[in-house]
């Protein structure tokens, strides 16, 4: 008669002393020594670069000469003159509020639409409109 034995089954028990914490809806493992993971890089709200880089084109179109008017440049572009009226406040944009658009440093919740609304021509104005 052949009968089998079952192996013995031994249970392990590992403990890792983790934290799991939420940060904007993600969770993160946080390791035993308290180190947290890097952040993540910085999103570039492409929306808002692709407005900056339009603006500033069709700017250097009508101070070339390449459009005579505003109402010229959007008939050129095919898009509508209300539409480059909105876009061409954007080149009025302090250095470091486009360096922070263009690197994703931009404050959580600033939209295209935000930033096309009342733009201040002063910087220190845009600033403070900027920090909210």
């Amino acid at each position: 008669m052949n009968t089998r034995t079952s192996p013995e089954v031994d249970t392990v028990t590992v403990r890792i002393p983790i934290r799991i914490t939420r940060r904007g809806g993600r969770k993160y493992v946080i390791a035993p020594d308290g180190a947290a993971p890097a952040p993540a890089k910085p999103a570039r709200d492409e929306t808002m670069v692709r407005a900056l880089v339009k603006a500033h084109r069709w700017r250097r179109r009508i101070e070339s000469g390449e459009a005579r008017s505003i109402t010229d440049l959007a008939a050129q572009e095919g898009v509508t003159l209300a539409y480059v009226c909105r876009l061409l406040p954007l080149t009025c944009l302090a250095p470091d509020i486009v360096a922070a658009i263009l690197d994703g440093r931009q404050p959580k919740g600033i939209t295209l639409a935000d930033l096309l609304r009342d733009v201040p021509l002063a910087w220190e104005d845009q600033r403070a409109a900027w920090r909210r």
